[in-house]
């Protein structure tokens, strides 16, 4: 059984750094991709970074050349580095992983950005 736990979160200034780490446990076969959501109060899930299997990223236009998702094989673990935040970066970060059969979600992880 494949699961996700994050961690990093916090509450830090407007113009501060934080990094999330989304450690894996379980086998993962025929990896899709490993990506960051974030889920503001009464908004929906929205993609924040990806990385393929191949090691590809891609990223939403509000977080580029700001944020920078990597991933160390050795550790299972993907990270989220996060620069230059701003207060609209609020929200809950999920870490997810997609196989080929299934998708797989962590609990979640509060970042917040005070003006």
């Amino acid at each position: 059984q494949v699961q996700l736990v994050e961690s990093g979160g916090g509450l830090v200034q407007a113009g501060g750094s934080l990094r999330l780490s989304c450690a894996v446990s379980g086998s993962i076969f025929r990896l899709v991709g490993m990506s960051w959501y974030r889920q503001a109060p009464g908004k929906q899930r929205d993609l924040v970074a990806t990385m393929t299997g191949v090691g590809s990223t891609n990223y939403a236009d509000s977080v580029k050349g700001r944020f920078t998702i990597s991933r160390d094989n050795a550790k299972n673990t993907v990270y989220l580095q996060m620069n230059s935040l701003k207060p609209e970066d609020t929200a809950v970060y999920y870490c997810n992983v997609r196989v080929v059969t299934s998708t797989y979600w962590g609990q979640g992880t509060q970042v917040t950005v005070s003006p």
